[in-house]
């Protein structure tokens, strides 16, 4: 399954205090989002192991469309209930309860209810190049995910970086992203397509 939505040094607790509002900002006063995405993932010796692009859709609270186009199609949809995950070649479908799946991993950063420092620390990183950097580290240590980075400029996400406790980290670039744009219902349902397999609840 491919992964949805890594040096730290404490910062004066008013530059803390500005990132970390640009994240709830973002939370808060976002309630839907649409974009393209390219995504790569790097082992520990940071050399690329894996690329995809694809789009992605969401509305808070609970609600994702995450499409993998290439070099694979898969379709990733959360419907509020449920997490579904359809891998076209294999004609194989995953479900689990949303909330079990979603709970300290990166997507409850973005599609969560927005109660953020109930599932994770938060950190400031300072500024990277253009962007500003926070670190999200997940409470519930049996979480997926050792740690997601979020790279803003201004109030628009750029870039998340998830690290896994393997060592792999896997770069999320976001690209065309549009704020509360207006989003068919549709997008966040699922219907398992007929002949595939369904495994899980």
């Amino acid at each position: 399954m491919k992964a949805i939505f890594l040096v730290i040094l404490w910062l004066p607790l008013s530059v803390y205090a500005a990132t970390l509002d640009t994240l709830k900002a973002f939370v808060q006063q976002t309630q839907t989002v649409r974009a393209q995405f390219k995504q790569q993932v790097l082992d520990k010796k940071l050399v690329s192991t894996q690329e995809s692009s694809g789009s992605m859709e969401l509305q808070r609270p609970g609600k994702f469309r995450w499409v993998y186009d290439k070099p694979y199609q898969q379709l990733i949809v959360g419907d509020g209930v449920k997490l579904w995950l359809y891998d076209a070649d294999l004609k194989q479908v995953t479900v689990k309860k949303l909330d079990l799946a979603i709970g300290g991993s990166p997507a409850a950063l973005l599609a969560g209810q927005g109660d953020l420092e109930k599932h994770f620390n938060l950190k400031d990183l300072g500024k990277r190049g253009s962007l500003d950097w926070l670190e999200a580290t997940p409470r519930d240590k049996d979480s997926t995910f050792e740690s997601v980075r979020m790279g803003f400029n201004g109030d628009t996400l750029e870039i998340m970086e998830l690290r896994d406790h393997f060592g792999q980290t896997t770069v999320i670039r976001f690209s065309h992203l549009e704020r509360n744009p207006k989003l068919s219902p549709e997008a966040f349902r699922f219907t398992p397509p007929k002949g595939a397999d369904v495994i899980g609840e």
